[in-house]
């Protein structure tokens, strides 16, 4: 269709130009919007600014004179005084502490609801001038189709017809700045996206911080009651108690810490383990242990297995039954025929874990690593410990193993979601979401309970 069959050419470039000034309306709004949120993400003024950092800066400073007053009491002789002093000042540091992560969430909720608000806007204003984009480029199609002999045949004179092209030119060129201009904005859109998501990790990583101070509070409080509620012939006899406590220490050391298709080991023993592992790694002790503890308790409905052929077949260990799919043939079988003659093992009396309802099994000792995945790791962890072969089923190496892939995955960092994350990649390969969270939430709450108990031995 011919343009002068729809309207007069100067009627249609009138409409070109407008729509062009509005889309360019458009852009300085859109770019006006995020740069605002960005100037007044914080939401505060000067002076609520400078509140909030005296607040925070004071309360930095309360917190190192509780930490000063729990380490001078804690070099005195054992008495209920002092340790009620020391218990006052732990509760005081954590609710310190959970004040400041307060503060921060507060802080982050107001920047978080603008940088919601700025997606939103942007999202909106982009969707609502698509049409005019379309109708643009359609009209554009039809100047494009409008033919020089057409031109000569009509009634318009030559030289206002390529005025006309020129000023359509022009409006195709700054069209295409524009279009440049919105490509840039959603550009910054995602980029905004993300600092959201950032942002949103590190509210939740305060509040499991606030979580675990109140925790301590409690404890200590606790505790605290407990000791002030000693009768006398109890507080003269508070060095008795002081036995009872490192009894209960001495309990918790040598409890036995379960090991997948390995035999346990005291509890003490396996936290030595992991923070030599952690020494090396920067992955936290209690973390180590916790994945330990989780793949052992999966182990109990996975069962253990033997491998019986080189096609990957196995069977296993207590029902006998038969597993066409034991390991994966052209990924595993070879890494673990090699792994066990380095070791001197009896590849088909060695136990691994057997498939689930789909895929294969072949996870080997505590660490539950498929054959090859431990070769990649073979060597780091012989070097970290001095030894010319690595062991998947000895409990030292299971936990180097455990400790240094978790560093490849994120764990170092000493934040919730960056662990449980870790932990969730650990169990299937990917980040927490749908059918693999539950592995890392489990974990999480493990760690909080193992730290406990990790804790009461550091203290005795």
């Amino acid at each position: 269709m011919s343009v002068r069959n729809t309207m007069s050419k100067k009627s249609f470039l009138f409409l070109l130009v407008s729509a062009t000034f509005a889309f360019s309306a458009l852009i300085f709004g859109i770019y006006y919007i995020y740069n605002s949120s960005i100037a007044f993400a914080q939401d505060l003024t000067p002076e609520q600014e400078q509140k909030l950092r005296a607040e925070l800066q004071s309360i930095e400073a309360e917190i190192a004179k509780q930490e000063s007053i729990l380490k001078q009491k804690q070099t005195e002789g054992a008495s209920i005084a002092r340790d009620v002093s020391i218990l006052n000042a732990q509760i005081k540091t954590a609710q310190l502490k959970v004040r400041s992560h307060q503060l921060n969430i507060d802080n982050l909720g107001k920047d978080i609801n603008v940088r919601n608000n700025t997606i939103s806007a942007l999202g909106t204003r982009i969707d609502k001038n698509k049409g005019s984009l379309a109708q643009i480029i359609q009209k554009t199609n039809e100047i494009d189709d409008y033919s020089y002999v057409e031109a000569m045949l009509g009634n318009k004179d030559i030289s206002e017809f390529f005025i006309d092209l020129d000023s359509f030119a022009s409006i195709k060129k700054s069209m295409q700045f524009n279009l440049n201009n919105i490509k840039e904005a959603k550009n910054e859109n995602e980029t905004v996206k993300k600092e959201l998501s950032t942002k949103r990790d590190k509210e939740l990583d305060l509040l499991a911080s606030i979580a675990q101070e109140k925790k301590k509070i409690e404890v200590a409080e606790a505790e605290k009651k407990r000791l002030l509620n000693l009768n006398t012939n109890e507080q003269k006899g508070y060095q008795s108690i002081i036995a009872s406590q490192k009894q209960r220490a001495s309990e918790i050391r040598n409890q036995l810490f379960r090991l997948r298709d390995a035999g346990p080991i005291k509890f003490g023993d396996a936290v030595v383990l992991a923070q030599n592992a952690a020494a090396k790694t920067g992955v936290k002790a209690a973390f180590v242990l916790a994945i330990i503890q989780q793949e052992s308790n999966l182990g109990a409905n996975v069962g253990r297995c033997y491998l019986t052929a080189e096609d990957g077949s196995g069977v296993g260990a207590s029902s006998g039954k038969v597993f066409p799919n034991l390991m994966k043939a052209s990924r595993d079988v070879q890494p673990f025929l090699k792994i066990t003659k380095d070791l001197g093992l009896d590849p088909y009396k060695t136990l691994v874990s057997c498939p689930l309802s789909v895929g294969f099994g072949g996870a080997m000792g505590p660490a539950q690593f498929i054959p090859s995945t431990w070769q990649i790791f073979a060597n780091r962890i012989a070097a970290a410990l001095g030894k010319q072969y690595s062991d998947p089923w000895n409990p030292q190496d299971a936990f180097m193993a455990s400790s240094m892939y978790l560093a490849d995955l994120g764990a170092t960092s000493d934040n919730y979601t960056a662990q449980r994350n870790a932990a969730c990649r650990y169990y299937s390969g990917r980040s927490c979401s749908g059918s693999n969270t539950f592995y890392g939430d489990q974990v999480m709450a493990r760690v909080q309970a193992i730290q406990t108990n990790i804790d009461i031995l550091n203290a005795n």
